[in-house]
């Protein structure tokens, strides 16, 4: 573990209470792109979360925004075949130009073009729907940096279990128990 003050298995809210309000914020930001209203379902939120975290081969995001997408009802074997297709031959037909989207801005961010917004309005997306998608990428090539960079990992079942955990309750739920002294789940990081 990178950090001295935190756990061995250590998850993502060990490392946003070591800056409280800042944690609470990105959870915040979390629950609105990744739970509020969006023309994109919470699943494809979620299958996007999983698509862009295995495009940048965070283990630790990869496997949890998988489990939870699972649980939103998509199929985990297609999004692992997708990460590792460029040309996308698994995806939904509609939503293939979003993943498009989605791997450029990820991998070749500079490259992104015209063109390639409006083949995800050709599929029938609006532009609500390409601005929604571009917050998800955004925020998890982010994620996926704080993740790596506090040395966060853990294993195939700590990723279900924080998976189901997402799908029952939410970024709120993170927020909830990062902050209630009575909850077991309560996390509490002495760095300094």
């Amino acid at each position: 573990m990178i950090f001295a003050c935190l756990p061995a298995d250590a998850g993502v809210r060990h490392a946003l209470q070591i800056h409280p309000e800042a944690g609470e914020a990105l959870c915040r930001y979390h629950q609105i792109i990744l739970r509020g209203p969006s023309p994109l379902s919470v699943a494809e939120r979620e299958l996007i979360a999983a698509f862009v975290s295995g495009l940048n081969s965070c283990r630790f995001c990869f496997g949890t925004h998988l489990a939870t997408a699972e649980a939103f009802g998509c199929d985990g074997d297609v999004v692992r075949r997708l990460v590792n297709d460029p040309g996308l031959h698994d995806a939904d037909p509609r939503l293939r130009p979003m993943l498009h989207y989605a791997r450029k801005l990820t991998l070749a961010h500079t490259e992104t073009e015209p063109a390639d917004a409006e083949a995800v309005f050709a599929a029938g997306w609006s532009e609500r729907a390409l601005h929604d998608l571009i917050l998800v990428v955004a925020m998890f090539n982010f994620m996926n940096r704080f993740v790596h960079g506090h040395g966060i990992e853990g294993d195939a079942s700590t990723h279900a279990e924080r998976g189901r955990w997402l799908h029952d309750h939410g970024y709120l739920g993170v927020l909830a128990s990062l902050a209630d002294p009575a909850s077991a789940n309560t996390v509490r990081v002495p760095c300094e």
